[in-house]
């Protein structure tokens, strides 16, 4: 008795959709910017699922380094705080420019943020 295989997408019928050259060209920029193949993005797209570009696990990348930033000057602030040994001559004016760059930090993240929010 011979098993009936199951059919595969490249033994099927393939779906036929008409556009214009330049439609065409940005659902090809599309599928590049979400890092699928076309026929991927078409197959997903078309199926109702939401499609993730690269760029948004670039940023997510830009986060989790800016919160590392965070973090080092956090545990900088800690250690002066607590009058470490290492630490009794660090200046008022330091500590004022470990703040800024702190803020700075801040100011990054949320920025990358709202490019996420905004796509």
């Amino acid at each position: 008795m011979e098993q009936e295989q199951e059919p595969t997408r490249k033994g099927s019928t393939p779906i036929k959709v008409y556009c214009l050259p330049e439609e065409k060209a940005q659902i090809a920029e599309n599928a590049k910017a979400a890092g699928l193949s076309l026929s991927t993005f078409l197959l997903r797209v078309g199926a109702g699922f939401e499609v993730h570009t690269v760029l948004d696990y670039q940023r997510i990348e830009e986060l989790a380094r800016v919160n590392g930033d965070l973090g080092r000057l956090g545990g900088l602030l800690k250690l002066w705080l607590t009058n470490d040994e290492r630490l009794r001559g660090v200046r008022a004016e330091e500590l004022r420019t470990l703040l800024s760059r702190i803020e700075r930090n801040q100011e990054a993240i949320r920025a990358i943020m709202q490019k996420v929010l905004t796509r």
